[in-house]
């Protein structure tokens, strides 16, 4: 192994995101970050994770990033030995790594140079909860959507997904895709909801529709979950609301200048708030509540947070609703919205 000794911080956190990879349905992620660990090949990649600031390396994600840099050579067809030890196929893989390394250390250093970026589009059936119910809440008033961390908007479209659950349909009659989560406890009200405008921010959004953009969505979704490449297929089909490129703090503070007469003002995150700088979150946390205080019944304001909290399984998730900034808490969410629990 090259550039650490057994029990490296980066080796850490290698093995608790191949632990996390397992749990959500990948073992061939997992086995792919374990064999790192056992066997990272020399060379500047290796020397530049085992210098990674080690408060870091969960939070940039770094495990991710080396392994969406290896799913994109096999994607681009660049490396054939190494595709040939990918799924369906599941060569083996250790005999090739040195090889894979050297040959596109280039491209390897480019891709740990940029946090993983995934529309999780099944994360939608929870926008479809809180839709729902701020459908009750008030009648007749369309939403305007505002995503943090938006990557590339695929979650600002979820008024085009359907869902089925329990026997019954959410949604649009014919929808870019259909989401069918393993869903327990009491279902969304079949309440109808429409967007009238919808817009996110993101430090570095990603164009569906550019190649170089496309790949990078596609290379960090993972090899063996071929189900999520096909929702992605789907999506991108979709008129893609814009995303702003900024700081999620200053294009909040804009975006919550002035109420959203006629409309429930919904604002949302999802598996993005932890990766905020702290200042960031006080100012969005600041901006949140001046909006909420000016919040009337015709011009409401809503937050839904579908974000990890330390408990297991997946990530709460939450609505606050102004007038009031009551939040109920909704139940919990896989983290790439396999099932959901109501509370």
């Amino acid at each position: 192994m090259s550039g650490a000794g057994a029990g490296a911080p980066w080796q850490a956190h290698f093995l608790k995101q191949a632990d996390a990879c397992d749990s959500l349905g990948s073992p061939f992620t997992g086995a792919l970050l374990r064999l790192l660990v056992s066997g990272m090949p020399g060379g500047a990649v290796a020397r530049r994770i085992a210098g990674w600031d080690p408060e870091a390396l969960g939070p940039d994600a770094v495990a991710l990033r080396l392994a969406g840099g290896l799913h994109a050579l096999v994607l681009q067809g660049r490396d054939t030995a190494l595709a040939a030890c990918y799924p369906p196929q599941r060569g083996d893989l250790a005999p090739v790594l040195s090889g894979v390394f050297s040959a596109h250390e280039a491209h390897l250093l480019r891709w740990l140079d940029s946090a993983p970026q995934t529309n999780e589009i099944r994360r939608s059936a929870a926008l479809i909860l809180a839709a729902s119910l701020l459908a009750v809440r008030f009648p007749g008033l369309p939403l305007q959507l505002s995503e943090l961390g938006a990557s590339a908007g695929l979650n600002l479209q979820f008024d085009r997904y359907a869902m089925e659950i329990g026997g019954a349909h959410f949604g649009p009659a014919a929808p870019l895709l259909t989401l069918a989560p393993d869903w327990q406890g009491e279902l969304p009200p079949q309440a109808p909801y429409s967007v009238a405008e919808a817009r996110g921010v993101d430090l570095n959004p990603l164009d569906p529709g550019a190649p170089d953009d496309l790949l990078r969505l596609r290379s960090y979704l993972w090899a063996d979950q071929p189900d999520r490449m096909a929702r992605l297929e789907a999506a991108r089909a979709g008129a893609v609301p814009p995303v702003d490129r900024g700081d999620a703090a200053d294009w909040l503070e804009a975006r919550l200048s002035a109420p959203a007469g006629g409309r429930v003002h919904l604002v949302y995150h999802t598996i993005a708030w932890q990766y905020f700088p702290a200042a960031t979150r006080a100012r969005c946390e600041a901006a949140l509540a001046r909006a909420g205080a000016a919040a009337r019944p015709d011009a409401p304001l809503a937050r839904l947070s579908l974000e990890a909290d330390g408990a297991r399984p997946g990530a709460a998730l939450q609505l606050t609703i102004w007038p009031g900034g009551e939040t109920t808490a909704l139940g919990r969410v896989d983290f790439h919205g396999r099932w959901l629990r109501r509370d």
